[in-house]
């Protein structure tokens, strides 16, 4: 049985800093660098909110301006168990 996932189905990790609060929110989407940055882009130049969904299909919505900083990356593979290197 394997649990590799194939690369169309590798999601990508999102980091956002909240202004004026301590928290960040930390998750991951299915969408590539490209397209997160782009509507991160967006929201900011057109002052609107950003909208993102999670990879469980769930929406994250942030005001434009509360927004402090975003990183984005792809996700690494995680590995699971023990190893001989």
């Amino acid at each position: 049985m394997s649990t590799k996932k194939s690369a169309s189905q590798a999601n990508t990790d999102v980091r956002i800093g909240i202004a004026d609060s301590p928290q960040e929110l930390n998750f991951q989407t299915e969408l590539e660098v490209a397209a997160v940055q782009a509507l991160v882009e967006e929201a900011l130049n057109k002052n609107q909110v950003l909208t993102l969904t999670d990879a469980k299909g769930r929406q994250v919505i942030i005001a434009h301006n509360k927004i402090s900083f975003v990183e984005i990356g792809e996700s690494a593979d995680r590995k699971v168990g023990f190893t001989s290197l």
